[in-house]
C-alpha cells in the first residue's frame, strides 16, 4: 500500500515537471540528457558537412596541381576587396552569434533578439556582396558552359603604365582549363551561400521564437546548436577565401 502511494506521488511529480518544461520530450529522462543528445546530434551533422566540403577542397587542390597556370590566371579574376569584405562581414556575424548564445544563457531576451537580428543582417550583406561577384562573372561570360569566353585569358588587356599584359597569356587549350576553376568556384561558394540562406531562414525562425520568450526560461539548446552551425559556415569561408582569392596572386592584381 505504501509503495503504491510512493509510486503514485513520483509519477505525479514527474508529470508536473514535464508540464513545467513543455520542451522536454518524453523519451528523455532529464532535460540535461535531452540537451546532450541534441548537441551530439548537431556535431554528427557537422561531421557530415566537414566530409562534404572536404571532398570539394580535395578536388580543388588536385585540379589546381594539374592545371596550375590556368588556375593562377583564373583566380586573378576574383576581387580581393569583395572577398575581404565578406570575410570581415562573416567574422562580425559570428561575433554577434556568440553574443546571442551568451544572451540566451543569461536570459536577456532583448539582447538575444538584437544579436540574432544583427547576425541575420550581416548574413544578408554577405549574400548581397556575393550577388555582385556572380553578376560580374555573368557579364564577363565566365560561367562554365557553352558560352564560356576564354578571350580575356588568351589575349589579356594591356596595362597602360607598363605596356605589358595584365595577366600571363595562355594558349587556347590551357585557357579552356580555366572553366575547371570557375566550376569549382561556383560549386564551393554556391554551396556555402546555400548554407547561408538556410541559416538565415533558421535565424528568422529563432528570432520569432525569441520574441515570444521561448528561450527566456533556461531552454537554450536551439540557440546553442544553431550557433555551432553558423560558426561552421564562418570557418568554411575562412578556408575558401585564401584558397580561391589569395594563392598565387600577381603583384598589383
Amino acid at each position: 500500500m505504501d509503495n503504491t502511494i510512493v509510486a503514485t506521488h513520483h509519477d505525479t511529480a514527474a508529470e508536473d515537471h514535464h508540464a513545467a518544461l513543455p520542451q522536454h520530450r518524453h523519451h528523455f529522462e532529464t532535460p540535461e540528457q535531452q540537451r546532450e543528445a541534441g548537441t551530439f546530434g548537431m556535431w554528427l551533422f557537422l561531421l557530415t558537412e566537414i566530409m562534404f566540403f572536404g571532398g570539394l577542397f580535395f578536388a580543388y587542390l588536385l585540379y589546381r596541381n594539374w592545371y596550375h597556370d590556368a588556375f593562377v590566371v583564373a583566380s586573378n579574376q576574383l576581387s580581393i576587396p569583395l572577398g575581404a569584405t565578406n570575410t570581415a562581414v562573416l567574422i562580425g556575424s559570428g561575433f554577434f552569434m556568440a553574443l546571442g548564445v551568451w544572451a540566451a544563457e543569461v536570459r536577456k531576451k532583448g539582447l538575444l533578439v538584437l544579436f540574432l537580428i544583427l547576425t541575420t543582417l550581416l548574413g544578408l550583406v554577405f549574400l548581397g556582396v556575393k550577388y555582385f561577384e556572380y553578376k560580374e562573372k555573368w557579364e564577363k561570360h565566365h560561367i562554365p558552359g557553352e558560352h564560356f569566353d576564354i578571350s580575356e585569358f588568351v589575349n589579356p588587356p594591356i596595362n597602360p603604365k607598363t605596356g605589358r599584359p595584365t595577366e600571363q597569356p595562355l594558349p587556347p587549350d590551357v585557357a579552356q582549363k580555366t572553366q575547371v576553376f570557375f566550376s569549382l568556384y561556383f560549386a564551393m561558394t554556391g554551396m556555402h551561400a546555400l548554407h547561408m540562406i538556410i541559416g538565415i531562414g533558421l535565424l528568422i525562425w529563432l528570432i520569432r521564437r525569441s520574441q515570444r520568450g521561448d528561450f527566456s526560461a533556461g531552454y537554450v539548446a536551439p540557440i546553442e546548436n544553431f550557433g555551432l552551425y553558423w560558426h561552421f559556415v564562418d570557418i568554411v569561408w575562412l578556408f575558401l577565401f585564401p584558397l580561391l582569392y589569395l594563392i598565387n596572386r600577381h603583384p598589383g592584381s
